[in-house]
């Protein structure tokens, strides 16, 4: 069974040439065509963080529904998508058996994501995180998402992914992501127009097979944001 993944942050729509273009960033997501997107910056950072995506436009106009994310503030997030900015799109047929917020220890608002999901005969949980800029806060982040995922009594497959803010290769938080778990590298994804760094990561468990991975690189992904999307196809026994 075969699971494609993706990554991306959005930078809340708005583009390298200014502009705010949620359809855009919906054809950047067409172009990558996976069957599980994390979305980092998903909201508008003021007011009632609305989301980029209007829910109507992702329900009209493309293969993925929004997973909600369970108990928050609704009257203050009741536009929003997903948790802090965090967003999973799932592609419809894909069951979600549960999704829930993952608070985060931080000074400022961060939070993760979290959607188990029946892939045929597997489960699979998936955590979309965007952590701090704080080295200090990103490994003690890494932790509080490894120990969500300790607390489930289910076995299942895992797959975090997200911007980690991390610009070591293979150190500071990466190193927090203790084994059996497997830090993966797509590739170079930020800035957009010139990628120097590998911040955005998607992280597997034992058993998970890795058969391609990259960059998506296109001339609206370019503009679309100040990331570009990294993608993997998953391998589930």
């Amino acid at each position: 069974m075969k699971l494609k993944v993706a990554s991306y942050n959005i930078h809340k729509g708005v583009g390298l040439d200014r502009r705010r273009d949620p359809d855009r960033i919906l054809t950047v997501l067409r172009e990558v065509d996976a069957d599980v997107i994390a979305l980092q910056e998903a909201d508008r950072r003021f007011g009632l963080r609305e989301a980029v995506i209007p829910r109507a436009m992702l329900d009209d106009h493309s293969p993925w529904r929004a997973i909600e994310p369970g108990h928050y503030d609704r009257a203050r997030t009741a536009s929003s998508m997903g948790w802090h900015g965090n967003a999973l799109l799932v592609r419809r047929g894909i069951e979600v058996v549960d999704a829930c917020p993952v608070p985060l220890p931080t000074l400022e608002p961060r939070g993760a994501v979290c959607a188990t999901l029946r892939v045929g005969d597997a489960l699979v949980r998936v955590i979309g995180m965007h952590l701090d800029l704080s080295g200090l806060r990103r490994r003690q982040q890494v932790a509080a998402v490894c120990g969500h995922l300790s607390g489930y009594d289910a076995p299942g497959h895992a797959v975090m992914m997200g911007d980690l803010n991390e610009w070591s290769a293979t150190g500071g938080a990466l190193a927090a992501f203790a084994a059996p778990l497997r830090v993966l590298a797509p590739g170079r994804s930020f800035p957009a127009r010139r990628p120097l760094a590998q911040l955005d990561r998607i992280v597997v468990s034992d058993g998970v097979d890795v058969e391609a991975m990259g960059v998506h690189h296109s001339p609206l992904a370019a503009i679309g944001s100040d990331h570009l999307p990294v993608w993997a196809t998953l391998v589930l026994p």
